[in-house]
């Protein structure tokens, strides 16, 4: 069996994506929305996304959204998903976050990545191949102002540093987590390795080759002496959840077809550009483990799958889309959270138990009770009502530890209110 955390972390992973032609205050708004319905269901954290063109992903800055985010939340953590390092100075990161560190009083977490959309780069004028080498520039400048109190002088061929420093502390111990976006290269998780910080995998939950990526940041880890845990390792995937597989598959069948960057391009006989899933139909993605979907027996048989694909992980965080209707995609989020989370969040186990004990002995518990009731009828001089009196009888006609009715063996299934 692979590696489980006593606590499995989860959340949503939010580009976010929308679709063309929608108004983009009001997408926006229901972004805002949705952070504010995660909190109120209990959701760890959610990440939020840095994009600059294209017309899908519409959040420029992650940390000022996430600011006005933090107002509206109380308990969930707010990270970048992800900070495109090789657009930024690491000076002007760094510190955006310390101050963000302060405003939400720790809540806040750094995801960073060299850029996903090569339309970015290409508008700043930064070749796309130079992405993942500066990010790498950026992220070790980072983590010295993060770590140390000395200044930091670096000078690359992007971006200077004459005694750079942060003028405060961070509210975090010892700083807010940070966290590199990787897939199934080497590099990402090489970097994070190196730096013994958190993976965010964004892509792979279908494929044995995660374990790979472990093993790549764990012996990283080690040359640069840094110890890791699985529990600081998350993977995304979309999810949806439903009362059943089949409502599921029907909330979002052609909303999947209308996927972004794939199903909704202006010409789809034109070649290039993004291609997310690879499966045509939602029924193959499903098969083919690109996306969860179905009950959340169905979701909790995935999430197993992909335990045992990487040999454990700490985290899972949804991919949001947009397949469903609004009340559709609330549904399943808050059907995640009542039936699949405690699964693997230590919430279940005592309540069994505490079902269980007293089921097994409710003669004994409940027979003494009644016994007692009987009692202060006869010392009362008054005749013990029929009901209660059938009652009785029937109780002692039953055998002690006897199997619960065959009706209640649903009673753990979700059903719809």
């Amino acid at each position: 069996m692979s590696w489980r955390p006593k606590r499995m972390k989860f959340g949503l992973f939010l580009a976010p994506f929308h679709r063309v032609g929608e108004h983009p205050t009001l997408a926006l708004q229901r972004d805002l929305e949705l952070i504010e319905t995660l909190d109120d269901l209990g959701y760890d954290e959610v990440w939020v996304g840095e994009h600059h063109s294209f017309g899908r992903e519409l959040i420029s800055n992650p940390m000022i959204f996430l600011a006005a985010a933090a107002e509206r939340t109380k308990h969930i953590k707010l990270g970048t998903g992800v900070v495109s390092l090789p657009y930024h100075n690491p000076l002007m990161v760094a510190d955006d976050l310390l101050q963000l560190d302060h405003m939400t009083r720790g809540r806040v977490a750094l995801g960073v990545g060299p850029g996903a959309l090569t339309s970015d780069a290409v508008q700043m004028g930064i070749p796309p191949e130079t992405q993942r080498r500066r990010m790498a520039e950026s992220l070790d400048a980072i983590m010295q102002m993060a770590r140390n109190e000395e200044p930091v002088t670096m000078e690359t061929d992007w971006f200077s540093l004459t005694e750079a420093r942060l003028q405060m502390a961070w509210y975090s111990d010892p700083h807010p987590e940070v966290a590199v976006a990787v897939i199934l290269t080497p590099a990402g998780p090489q970097l994070a390795g190196k730096h013994g910080v958190s993976m965010l995998s964004l892509g792979g939950a279908d494929s044995d080759g995660m374990k790979n990526v472990w093993e790549w940041y764990e012996e990283a880890a080690h040359e640069n002496g840094h110890e890791v845990s699985r529990k600081n390792w998350r993977v995304v995937t979309a999810i949806h959840v439903a009362e059943t597989r089949a409502q599921a598959i029907e909330d979002v069948r052609a909303g999947y077809l209308r996927r972004v960057y794939v199903g909704d391009v202006r010409d789809q006989g034109r070649k290039g550009g993004i291609v997310l899933f690879a499966a045509e139909t939602i029924e193959e993605a499903i098969d083919a483990n690109q996306v969860i979907v179905g009950s959340p027996d169905d979701v909790i048989e995935q999430i197993e799958g992909i335990h045992d694909r990487s040999g454990g992980v700490g985290g899972v965080l949804g991919m949001h889309h947009e397949w469903a209707s609004s009340d559709a995609t609330k549904r399943s989020y808050e059907l995640f959270m009542r039936y699949v989370a405690p699964r693997y969040q230590g919430q279940l186990d005592r309540i069994v138990a505490s079902r269980d004990f007293v089921e097994d002995r409710q003669l004994d518990i409940f027979g003494a009770g009644n016994k007692a009731m009987a009692k202060a009828f006869a010392d009362a001089g008054k005749e013990l009502p029929e009901a209660f009196r059938e009652g009785l009888e029937a109780a002692e006609a039953s055998s002690n530890g006897a199997e619960a009715p065959a009706e209640a063996e649903a009673e753990a299934e979700p059903v719809a209110d």
